[in-house]
């Protein structure tokens, strides 16, 4: 019902609002193919792989010799403020490797996406603008520090539809709620219902072998709630529709009842889809080996089987809260490392085997970094392992035919502590994404409020160096 009224308030602004951002319905009246873009679209969907919670980019993605050769100094310069106190600088405690043709020098945690370094484009310089979790965590999904406005998949629907009329076009995968945002990180805001992220809580009991990807319980139809009538059948329910159908076209036309019988059809549609997409038990032994146990690697899985059914885009978060906050001890990240690397490769040599690489866009990041110095003020106090959050430089993974594989953009200093070289701000990396799926950032808005909206805000640069 929801999305059926949304529909109404969609078929009412689709003209206005698209036609600024170069983009129109096809000729059936559904966005399932845009008739005009604003550039050439090098991509078709996007894969969003997120660490909740703050990857150490300094201990994973961009090595810091220094930090050895400093180690126990004070960070030199002006003292920048993050939240909680630190002290002295503290080096990696894990070994660094170089990879592939392109040398690029990758952590121990991080061995898997070391073979596909040359597949990935490191940016090493992206910064956002407030040091905590929500806010941050907000800006990388709606690029606003707010609750409120649209997450980017919704605009990514809304201004290009989904290439199947039967499964939601914005997924979002989690073993439980991320973080104490939740819902408003995929949020339609103040867009039309329809383009509503759709959250799929995968809570299976961990009882897989070491090598499989599926747990002994897991069962797809229990993925989505209420996603089987347990009253009628398949055939009870086309009739009821074909009967509101018949029903409609004797009486004058109506809009919201038109609305909500297509949102029936939707969902009579989803009964059939739905759980075939998601049964990843359907996937050869090899594959579900490929991408490892665990729930990481069963929504990593799922996302690239979503994603070729044409859902236009997947995103993947770790784990419930912030699972990757290491104020205390940055060794948590082996744990999480662990659990991330294969998969995420996975889906870089998934996409190859199955002939989506050129136009798919894999995102891999966190709301921010951590910084270079130890954390002295959290928890109980005195001296620890861990380090606080850093927005100040931090790295953003982009994988895909349509980005530069094996190259690295910008860099932070020589600590590891802020943008130096080519910063990027969230809004940026927005706009290259939006670029790369043929839109201009600045032309994709919503009229709300007596404002003209959208994912960008009032900023926001492509960087076309990214770009192949």
């Amino acid at each position: 019902m929801g999305n059926g009224f949304g529909m109404m308030a969609f078929a009412g602004l689709l003209g206005e609002s698209l036609a600024k951002a170069g983009v129109t319905a096809g000729a059936d009246g559904n966005l399932s193919t845009p008739y005009k873009l604003d550039y050439p679209q090098k991509v078709k969907r996007v894969i969003f792989l997120f660490m909740n919670g703050g990857c150490s980019s300094i201990d994973s993605f961009d090595h810091k010799p220094e930090l050895a050769k400093y180690a126990g100094q004070p960070l030199p310069g002006n003292h920048v403020s993050t939240e909680r106190k630190t002290g002295t600088l503290m080096p990696s405690p894990f070994e660094w490797k170089r990879y592939g043709k392109s040398g690029i020098e990758i952590s121990e945690l991080f061995p898997n996406l070391g073979e596909v370094a040359d597949d990935i484009c490191w940016i090493r310089s992206v910064y956002t603008d407030i040091p905590n979790h929500e806010p941050a965590i907000l800006m990388m999904n709606t690029g606003f520090s707010q609750a409120g406005r649209p997450a980017i998949g919704s605009w990514l629907t809304y201004g290009l539809g989904t290439d199947n009329q039967n499964l939601p076009g914005y997924v979002v995968l989690c073993p439980d709620v991320p973080t104490t945002v939740g819902p408003p990180l995929w949020s339609n805001g103040f867009l039309p219902a329809m383009n509503q992220g759709t959250f799929i809580a995968d809570k299976v009991v961990e009882k897989q072998t070491a090598e499989s990807v599926i747990g002994k319980e897991f069962d797809p139809k229990k993925l989505i709630s209420f996603i089987n009538n347990q009253k009628f059948s398949l055939t009870e329910q086309r009739r009821e529709l074909t009967l509101l159908e018949q029903l409609e076209q004797v009486r004058k036309p109506d809009p919201q009842v038109d609305a909500v019988v297509k949102s029936m059809e939707v969902a009579y549609r989803m009964q059939t889809e739905a759980p075939e997409v998601f049964d990843i038990r359907k996937e050869t032994a090899a594959t579900q080996r490929m991408y490892g146990p665990g729930s990481t690697a069963r929504s990593c899985l799922m996302a690239v089987r979503l994603v070729e059914k044409g859902v236009r885009m997947v995103q993947v978060y770790y784990a419930k809260g912030d699972p990757w906050d290491a104020h205390a001890d940055i060794q948590a990240h082996r744990k999480n490392a662990k659990d991330s690397d294969q998969p995420f490769a996975a889906v870089i040599k998934d996409l190859k085997a199955r002939g989506m690489w050129d136009d798919t866009l894999v995102v891999i990041g966190s709301e921010f970094g951590r910084t270079p110095v130890k954390e002295v003020g959290g928890g109980g106090g005195g001296t620890q392992n861990g380090r606080d959050h850093n927005p100040f430089g931090f790295t953003v993974a982009l994988a895909g035919g349509a980005v530069k594989g094996g190259t690295t953009y910008g860099a932070t200093d020589e600590f590891g502590f802020k943008a130096v070289e080519k910063p990027m701000h969230v809004h940026d990396l927005h706009a290259t994404i939006l670029y790369l799926m043929g839109i201009d950032h600045k032309k994709l808005t919503y009229r709300y409020s007596g404002r003209d909206f959208r994912l960008t805000d009032v900023s926001g640069n492509i960087v076309k160096e990214v770009c192949a």
